[in-house]
């Protein structure tokens, strides 16, 4: 049984959101940035075979791009740089991970890629649950995230009252300005994973989810995905109190755009639009039979119809799936489920859990 989910709860101007946030965990974001520095050098992760000095290059011209989309959330990465003494580049790599490996894999322009990614570059199960197949007419959106088990500890819930905007809730990690959350205006946002082989120098998933999270409408958040020029692929899940709602599958130079307002709605880690999957990089098998598995148990268990809360907790701790739903570490790549949250929109409720949903309990908290 892990301790409960950390919550830390910020305020401020941007560069003073940054600054509490690094002040609180000083030691264990320079953990993380040196690691997923050291990861971002490592073929295993990345199939390129480049230096420090070629890997900081890369991150250094992407963080021009992050200046150019969300000035703002750079300065809050300068706040993190001062308390922490951890350099910018270094915590734009350790936020955009995912992304940023998809930026190397194309750094050198076709050349022969080492192998497959490592499974561990993210395999959660996400899903939208509209209001018609809902038991009280409420809508959800819900998510597990599964990473190397490595990053359990670094798991925390953030809240976040900017002066000028939205407050916030996001399920983040250590040094990350937002992974999965939803503000006061009802507007949710998640992600799964893609691992794209068309990775460009770009913006990465967590600066797209916080600026989408700033928005007031699903419109406007939506147009923040759709006009970024995206470094890695990921798979976008946005829902609002009205129970209007969007997947975006989006790799760096193509995107496909799903409405969801009926049913429900479920992905996983591999493409589901063709044209997407023409640029999507090969998978380890065991980690693409996982994703299927994934998908399909998930879409046999919302498709019964009437869902609750109760549902989607017991959702996220099905083991029936292959690998399961709740993943737990197994050699040799020790994948888990780090955490999972569900969000209500329409009543600003947010429920997560630290580690396994299947060991831990969940914890209400209203944005």
């Amino acid at each position: 049984m892990r301790p409960k989910l950390h919550l830390l709860e910020v305020a401020g101007r941007a560069f003073e959101l940054g600054r509490q946030h690094g002040q609180a965990f000083a030691p264990q974001i320079a953990e993380l940035a040196a690691e997923r520095l050291e990861l971002s050098c490592s073929p295993v992760w990345t199939g390129r075979q480049l230096t420090l000095e070629q890997v900081l290059a890369l991150g250094q011209a992407c963080l021009a791009e992050h200046e150019r989309y969300a000035p703002e959330l750079v300065e809050e990465l300068r706040g993190m740089s001062q308390a922490t003494g951890v350099g910018l580049t270094e915590l734009l790599i350790l936020n955009g991970f995912t992304d940023f490996i998809d930026t190397i894999y194309k750094a050198d322009g076709g050349a022969q890629p080492v192998g497959p990614a490592h499974p561990a570059a993210d395999d959660c199960t996400a899903f939208i649950v509209s209001p018609d197949a809902t038991a009280d007419g409420q809508g959800f959106y819900g998510q597990t995230w599964d990473m190397h088990a490595t990053a359990t500890p670094f798991v925390i819930l953030l809240r976040g009252k900017p002066d000028a905007g939205l407050s916030f809730l996001t399920l983040t990690i250590m040094g990350c300005v937002g992974m999965i959350g939803m503000n006061e205006a009802g507007l949710a946002v998640g992600i799964n994973n893609l691992l794209g082989g068309d990775g460009q120098i770009g913006v990465t998933w967590p600066f797209v989810v916080r600026k989408m999270l700033a928005q007031d409408n699903i419109e406007a958040a939506l147009a923040c995905l759709t006009g970024a020029k995206l470094a890695g692929a990921h798979n976008f899940l946005l829902v609002d109190g009205h129970g209007q709602g969007y997947n975006v599958e989006a790799m760096s130079t193509r995107l496909h755009l799903e409405e969801v307002n009926r049913g429900s709605y479920v992905h996983t880690n591999h493409c589901l639009s063709p044209a997407n999957a023409a640029v999507e990089r090969e998978r380890q098998p065991q980690s693409r039979a996982s994703s299927e598995s994934r998908l399909s148990e998930a879409q046999r268990w919302l498709g019964r119809g009437r869902i609750t809360l109760d549902d989607l907790f017991a959702l996220t701790r099905s083991h029936e799936a292959v690998n399961g739903i709740c993943v737990h570490p197994e050699a040799p790549f020790f994948v888990e489920s780090c955490s999972a949250a569900i969000m209500r929109p329409a009543t600003r409720e947010l429920w997560a859990v630290w580690g396994h949903p299947c060991q831990n309990e969940y914890e209400q908290y209203i944005v």
